[in-house]
């Protein structure tokens, strides 16, 4: 019997889940081994180095940069206000004087006798680290950040938008074939992750985002009521990092697609538990999938397996080309021999059963596995 390594979703009531917490830069690690953490806890921070302001001032003041030294006011390593005179000159006897102020606040990090200029470095930026999820801190990554390790419920997705978020989980559809309009958004919902079934309007993402709900989670969604709640197309870079103010994770794919119905009940089981919501996703090399992570699911389901990973006969399914694409279905065959497909390509296949009862032959390639 053929058998493939295949990565795919994973949908689980309780997993060991390990995520690795990093600096975009070098910094500090404000917490030990075996710390207990919260997702809004910081766990390591850096500073990221102020912009640099170069001031003409020996220009400013209509003297020449070797004469600037006479003028000063302020030496290297001093902090300075805005609008601060940096140097001045008096002419006139001293009726007359001519002044050079700093644009900015910062502190004065050069003086150039060759160009007359003065640098101040504005402020540097801190760069804080959260934890994101609820967990134990497992790793030490010196001067970088650390792993954060859980027990819990985790939810992927195929595709998401916004960055990492936290809220209780909440249901706002009856059934995973229902879809989520503006009504179903109410003021309580702020802060709240919730679930829909088989997509969510325009309307409703627009409305969630003036209520402030913190994510929603969805079987599917039209492109361009996604399109025109961005104000831009999502091209095939990573997502993650919009400027929005809410996270979705699409479960099944474009369009409007019930929400696979273990998914759904799942989701529904953890509802009131907080969890934590993270719409980035990459499709290239290294991929990346968006997310939902409850810890501490309540659940006695033990935890998976690598076999979880292996294609084989009875594995749950999603196909993810064309023509069934989002189309959920168990593995009921896989043919040993190569096969030449529709494109001309030679490649190997599977034969599944689709949840409609469609019977079908597909590469292999372009299906992943639904893990649970």
């Amino acid at each position: 019997m053929g058998s493939a390594y295949t990565p795919g979703l994973t949908i689980t009531p309780r997993a060991t889940i390990r995520r690795t917490r990093r600096l975009p830069l070098k910094g500090d690690v404000l917490v030990k081994a075996g710390q207990p953490v919260t997702p809004a806890d910081t766990v390591a921070r850096a500073s990221l180095p102020g912009i640099m302001q170069s001031v003409k001032v020996a220009a400013q003041l209509g003297v020449e940069p070797d004469e600037l030294a006479a003028a000063l006011k302020v030496g290297v390593g001093d902090e300075v206000a805005k609008d601060q005179i940096l140097a001045e000159t008096k002419s006139f006897f001293g009726f007359f004087k001519s002044e050079a102020k700093s644009p900015v606040s910062g502190t004065v990090e050069t003086i150039s006798n060759a160009t007359g200029s003065v640098g101040i470095r504005q402020a540097s930026t801190p760069v804080d680290l959260s934890a994101y999820i609820s967990g134990t801190i497992v790793e030490i990554i010196e001067a970088e950040g650390v792993v954060v390790e859980t027990e819990g419920a985790l939810i992927q997705g195929i595709f998401g938008v916004g960055g990492e978020r936290t809220g209780v989980v909440q249901m706002v559809s009856a059934s995973p074939d229902d879809v989520l309009d503006a009504a179903g958004i109410l003021p309580e919902h702020a802060g709240k992750l919730l679930v829909a079934g088989a997509g969510v309007t325009g309307s409703a993402l627009r409305r969630a985002s003036d209520v402030g709900v913190a994510g929603i989670v969805t079987g599917g969604i039209v492109d361009q009521d996604l399109i025109a709640f961005l104000g831009y197309d999502i091209g095939v870079a990573i997502t993650g990092h919009e400027n929005i103010n809410i996270t979705v994770v699409v479960t099944e794919g474009f369009g409007r697609i019930p929400m696979a119905r273990r998914t759904f009940e799942l989701l529904s089981s953890l509802g009131g538990q907080t969890g934590s919501i993270n719409g980035a996703t990459q499709i290239r090399a290294g991929v990346i999938r968006p997310e939902v992570i409850v810890p501490h699911a309540s659940t006695n389901v033990a935890n998976r397996s690598a076999d979880d990973f292996e294609l084989s006969i009875g594995s749950s399914i999603r196909v993810i080309r064309e023509p069934y694409f989002g189309a959920l279905g168990t593995v009921v065959k896989l043919p040993p021999e190569l096969a030449v497909i529709e494109s001309g390509a030679v490649v190997r296949v599977l034969d599944a059963e689709l949840l409609d009862g469609r019977k079908v032959t597909v590469p292999r390639a372009n299906v992943e596995i639904v893990a649970g």
